[in-house]
């Protein structure tokens, strides 16, 4: 296949890149996350700490596929969502079962009272930690499952060299400080890294035009040659590789 062949090819990946929810399937089998290899497990630390009688919040739940995997009673449950096309869908689904949906962007003012949730979660989502002690009851917990600052960071730098990390901080060191700052006692915590692999380039293209804070700039034109490259190296390997960057806090008030 030529240049101008494989460029149809990924501009056409570029042009479709879109998602709802969190939903990956597009790129099925073209590109495995090792993330389900983490030493824990975030569903069910969640779910040793929840109670029957548990007030609930879920900050930016994405599509709430995870909330709803817990079973927990919806008139106990809240959700808050950033991403405009998920706080429809959360809206449409989540809301048609009793669920509190709220979109929510400014997580340093956030639309509760104080002390009004016994537990608060949060996977691969934003959050302040002193909001996060203001609404949470006494002896509330706060658990999160976070992206790293490194996330993909190989995979960036390969396509974009002098691309900037886009969330400097967001490290359990530099977190578990934060929480500590803020009042909390920290119960658990974790931080790995886990390999992710593309087997074709197409799907790279698809995944960095959907990971835009991450790839940021990215398109087919602006790093055609970088692209070139890597199709060379799947050829030969097979594989491009990088890694995902996770970390995990427990936190009680």
């Amino acid at each position: 296949m030529n240049k101008e062949e494989l460029k149809k090819i990924w501009q056409s990946e570029e042009n479709i890149a879109h998602i709802k929810g969190w939903d990956f399937s597009h790129i099925e089998g073209r590109f495995k996350s090792y993330e389900d290899e983490l030493t824990w497990d975030y569903e069910a630390i969640v779910k040793s700490y929840l109670k029957p009688d548990s007030r609930i919040l879920d900050i930016d739940t994405g599509g709430g596929e995870v909330l709803l995997s817990f079973g927990h009673p919806y008139h106990l449950t809240t959700a808050t969502e950033g991403y405009p096309p998920n706080v429809k869908l959360c809206q449409e689904t989540l809301g048609a079962e009793g669920i509190r949906v709220i979109g929510l962007t400014d997580y340093a003012n956030t639309p509760f009272e104080d002390n009004e949730f016994d537990i608060i979660i949060n996977r691969h989502g934003s959050y302040d930690a002193y909001e996060l002690y203001r609404i949470l009851k006494p002896g509330g917990v706060f658990i999160t499952q976070q992206v790293g600052e490194d996330n993909d960071r190989e995979l960036v730098e390969y396509l974009l060299p002098d691309c900037e990390t886009p969330f400097p901080g967001m490290n359990l060191t530099t977190q578990r400080k934060i929480f500590q700052q803020a009042g909390f006692t920290i119960l658990e915590s974790g931080e790995e890294y886990k390999p992710i692999e593309f087997y074709d380039v197409g799907a790279l293209v698809w995944f960095a035009r959907i990971i835009q804070w991450e790839f940021k700039g990215f398109s087919v034109d602006g790093c055609f040659d970088r692209l070139l490259e890597a199709e060379r190296q799947i050829q030969q390997a097979g594989v491009i590789k990088g890694n995902v960057h996770r970390y995990l806090i427990v936190a009680r008030k």
